[in-house]
C-alpha cells in the first residue's frame, strides 16, 4: 500500500492525484514498493511500519500541523507536549492490544520516525528515549536501574540527559559543575558555580522534566576525578515545582526544534543520595575511596550512540526534502526547452536534475552507511558487556566521521533542495525551512563538527603509527596499512571499485601528510598539544576524507554485495544508477584531493562529466518512484509542496486560507494603528 492523499474537508484541495505526478509514477522502469522494503529493512518490516504509521496518524488534524509556525512559543510547547503524550498512550494501546508482555511498540517505538507526523515542532521528551533511558541502561548497575531507571522507562517520571553548559560544550573535560562527596552525610553535592556552569541547550528540561541526568566533574576530598553522571529530582513530582537549590527554565525560541522545549538548569548546594552517581563502571565507595572506569570512553558512550542516531536520521531528513523537491518539480511547469513547446515539468531541465537527484543519492549512501555502524554498535555494546573494549575506538571515530559527514552533507543538500524549489521553498507551508534547521543543528549538538573531525584526526595518526610497525588494524582503517605496502593502490581505472580505492587513496596519502606535519613539528621541539592544535586543518582534512571514504565502500558493498541476488533485476539497476551518481559526483566534488595524489588526465575528467550527465538522464524516469520508495506519510513530509498527490498549488492556496491572519477581513492593526496615522496626515 502506497502513502495515501490526506484529503482537508471543505477545502480547494482535489480529492485526485495531479496528473503530472501519476504519469511519473506510471513510467518507472520499477516497483517503489519493492523500493520501500528495502529501505525498510524487509517487506515485513515495512508492513509493521506503515500498520503502526496509519494507528498513530488517524484523528491527526493536518491542517492544524501546517499552522505550526503561526503560533507563540508557549503555544507550540504546549501543542508538542500534547502531541507527544497522544503519541505516547496510542504506542501504549498499541502494546497493550497487540504485545502485551513485550516492549515492541512501548516504549521501543518513542523515538522511532512513526512519532514524526505527530510532533511536527520536535517531541519535548524524545531526549528522554534517545539518550536518556540509553545512557542509564549502559551506566546504571542493576540495582539502580531497578530503583530508578525503570521509573523513566515507563515515563513514571520525565528527564533529560544534561551534559552541554553555557560556557562549555564539546570539551566535556571543562565541564564546570561539580558533584563533591560528602563524606559525613554519604551524599553527593552538586552546584553550578557561575553562569557559565548553568546546564543550557538539554531538550525537555525547560518544563518537561522532572528528573535529569547531570553530567558533572566529581571531587573527593577536593581532588577531582573527572566528569561523571549523577541522577538528581529537579522538580516536585506531584506540583512540577522546581525543588530547593534548583533553578530552571526555558532558553527561548531557537531556529528549529521549535517545540523541545530546550531548557537551563543551576544547582545551589543540592543533594543526593551517593547511590545516585551512576557506577555501572566508575565507583565511590562510602568510605571515599574511588573505583575508575575500565575506559574513559565508557563515560562518554551515551554520546556515541547518539551520533549513531544523527547518522541515520540525518539522512532520513534529506530523503525527506529530496521527496518534497521531486513531487514538485514533477507538477511544476515552467520555462520552454525549446521555443514554442508547452512549458516542461522542471525536472525535465538538467540543472534541476542536478538538484535533485544527487542529493536523492547521497540519502541512500549515508542510510546504508549508517547500517554499518549500527552493526558495528550492536557488536560493541555485546563486547562491553563480556568486558572487551577493544572496538571501543574504531566505533568512536566512525561515528564521529558519520555524524559530521552526514550532518554536513544533509545541512547543504536540504538547502540546494528548498533552492530547487523556487520561491514556494521559502513558505514555511513547504516545510523545507523546518528540516534546515533541524539538519543544520545536527553539525553542532553531539559534539560541534570541527571538534570531531580534530578527534578522528588523532586517531588516524595513531593509527597511521601502528600502521608502521606492522600492527593489525581495525577493518574500517586497514585500507592505511594497504596503501603502505602497495603503491599501485592509487592507480586510475574509473571502475566503481577503484573508484572506491582512488578516496582510500586520498584519504590515506592526507593521513600521511598530516602525520609528517604533526612530526616535523614534534622533531622542532613542539610540545604534543601544540604541535596537534598547529596540524589540525591537515588533520581535519584527512578526517573528513576517511569519513567519504567509508560511505563510498559502504555504499558499493550494500548495492553490489551478495545481497543483489536477492533483488529484482530492475530494481538494481535502479540502486547502481544511484551508486553510479553518487561516486561520480563526490569524485569530482573531491577533485582537488584526488589530483594530488592520483594521476587522471583531461579525458578522465572528461569522461566523469559524461557519466555524470548520462547517470542523470537513466535516472530521470524513476525520481518520483524512488522517492515515494522513502515510503512518507504526508502527515509525516507535512509540506504542501510534496503531498502524495502532487497538487502542491492548491495546498499552498489551501494553507494561506487557513493562516489566522486571514480569519478577519480586516486586522486590529489597521483601526489601532495604520488608519489613525494616515487620518492625521490629512
Amino acid at each position: 500500500m502506497a502513502s495515501s492523499t490526506s484529503v482537508i474537508p471543505n477545502s480547494v484541495i482535489p480529492t485526485t492525484v495531479n496528473p503530472d505526478l501519476q504519469k511519473e509514477r506510471d513510467a518507472a522502469s520499477f516497483s517503489s514498493e519493492e523500493f520501500a522494503a528495502w529501505w525498510a529493512g524487509g517487506e515485513e518490516v515495512l508492513k509493521f511500519n506503515r500498520g503502526v504509521r496509519e494507528y498513530m496518524e488517524k484523528d491527526v488534524d493536518y491542517s492544524e500541523m501546517l499552522q505550526l509556525q503561526n503560533k507563540t512559543h508557549e503555544e507550540i510547547i504546549e501543542f508538542s507536549t500534547r502531541g507527544a503524550i497522544d503519541g505516547a498512550k496510542k504506542l501504549r494501546r498499541l502494546q497493550e492490544e497487540r504485545n502485551p508482555s513485550g516492549d515492541v511498540y512501548w516504549p521501543n517505538m518513542y523515538d522511532n520516525q512513526v512519532m514524526w507526523g505527530l510532533v511536527p515542532g520536535g517531541n519535548p521528551f524524545g531526549v528522554m528515549y534517545v539518550m536518556l533511558v540509553k545512557a542509564l541502561q549502559a551506566q546504571c548497575t542493576p540495582e539502580q536501574y531497578e530503583d530508578f531507571g525503570k521509573r523513566v522507562e515507563r515515563f513514571e517520571i520525565c528527564g533529560t540527559y544534561a551534559q552541554t553548559e553555557l560556557g562549555h560544550g564539546t570539551y566535556l573535560r571543562g565541564l564546570e559543575t561539580r558533584a563533591d562527596f560528602d563524606r559525613k552525610t554519604d551524599e553527593i553535592v552538586l552546584n553550578t558555580p557561575k553562569i557559565s556552569s548553568y546546564k543550557w541547550w538539554p531538550g525537555g528540561l525547560g518544563h518537561s522534566s522532572n528528573h535529569c541526568l547531570v553530567m558533572a566533574q566529581l571531587y573527593i576530598d577536593d581532588k577531582c576525578k573527572g566528569p561523571h553522571m549523577f541522577f538528581i529530582q529537579v522538580r516536585d513530582e506531584d506540583t512540577h515545582e522546581p525543588l530547593p537549590g534548583v533553578h530552571i527554565g526555558d532558553i527561548g525560541k531557537k531556529m528549529g526544534f521549535i517545540g523541545v522545549n530546550n531548557g537551563f538548569l543551576g544547582l545551589k548546594d543540592v543533594r543526593i543520595p551517593r547511590t545516585r552517581m551512576l557506577m555501572r563502571h566508575a565507583q565511590v565507595k562510602a568510605d571515599g575511596s574511588y573505583v575508575s572506569s575500565p575506559t574513559n570512553v565508557l563515560t562518554y558512550f551515551a554520546m556515541v550512540r547518539t551520533r549513531c542516531v544523527v547518522a541515520r536520521s540525518n539522512a532520513i531528513m534529506l530523503a525527506a526534502a529530496s521527496t518534497i523537491a521531486t513531487r514538485y518539480s514533477a507538477v511544476r511547469r515552467q520555462s520552454p526547452i525549446n521555443p514554442n513547446e508547452q512549458e516542461p515539468q522542471i525536472m525535465d531541465h538538467v540543472t534541476q536534475q542536478m538538484k535533485l537527484f544527487p542529493e536523492i543519492a547521497t540519502s541512500v549512501a549515508y542510510r546504508k552507511a549508517s547500517d554499518y555502524l549500527w552493526n558495528l554498535y550492536d557488536v560493541t555494546i555485546k563486547d562491553i558487556e563480556n568486558g572487551k573494549y577493544e572496538r571501543l575506538p574504531e566505533l568512536h571515530s566512525l561515528s564521529c566521521a558519520l555524524k559530521v559527514t552526514c550532518s554536513m552533507e544533509s545541512a547543504a543538500g536540504v538547502e540546494k533542495l528548498r533552492l530547487a524549489c523556487g520561491g514556494h521553498g521559502y513558505l514555511t507551508s513547504s516545510n523545507m525551512s523546518s528540516i534546515y534547521v533541524n539538519a543544520t543543528a545536527a553539525c553542532t549538538y553531539e559534539g560541534e563538527n570541527t571538534v570531531l573531525l580534530l578527534q578522528i584526526g588523532r586517531f588516524l595518526m595513531k593509527t597511521w603509527r601502528a600502521a608502521l610497525t606492522g600492527a593489525p588494524l581495525p577493518p574500517t582503517v586497514r585500507y592505511l596499512a594497504e596503501v603502505q605496502k602497495n603503491p599501485e593502490f592509487g592507480t586510475w581505472t574509473g571502475s566503481w571499485k577503484n573508484m572506491v580505492k582512488a578516496m582510500q587513496y586520498a584519504a590515506a596519502n592526507r593521513t600521511q601528510l598530516a602525520f609528517k606535519s604533526l612530526s616535523n613539528r614534534l622533531a622542532r621541539g613542539e610540545t604534543e598539544a601544540n604541535a596537534a592544535n598547529h596540524t589540525g586543518i591537515e588533520f581535519t582534512q584527512a578526517a573528513e576524507l576517511h569519513g567519504r571514504a567509508f560511505v563510498f565502500s559502504a555504499f558499493t558493498e550494500a548495492v553490489t554485495g551478495a545481497k543483489s541476488k536477492t533483488r529484482s533485476a530492475n530494481f538494481n539497476r535502479v540502486l547502481e544508477n544511484l551508486l553510479e551518481l553518487y561516486l561520480v559526483k563526490e569524485t569530482l566534488n573531491q577533485m582537488g584531493h584526488l589530483l594530488r595524489f592520483i594521476n587522471l588526465t583531461d579525458t578522465d575528467l572528461s569522461r566523469l562529466q559524461d557519466r555524470l550527465e548520462t547517470v542523470l538522464t537513466k535516472l530521470r524516469p524513476d525520481a518520483v518512484a524512488i522517492v515515494d520508495g522513502f515510503d512518507f506519510s504526508d502527515l509525516q513530509l507535512n509540506s504542501t509542496l510534496g503531498s502524495y498527490d502532487g497538487n502542491a498549488y492548491e495546498r499552498i492556496f489551501d494553507a494561506a486560507l487557513k493562516n489566522p491572519m486571514n480569519q478577519k477581513s480586516v486586522p486590529k492593526s489597521f483601526h489601532e494603528i495604520l488608519r489613525p496615522f494616515m487620518k492625521s496626515n490629512i
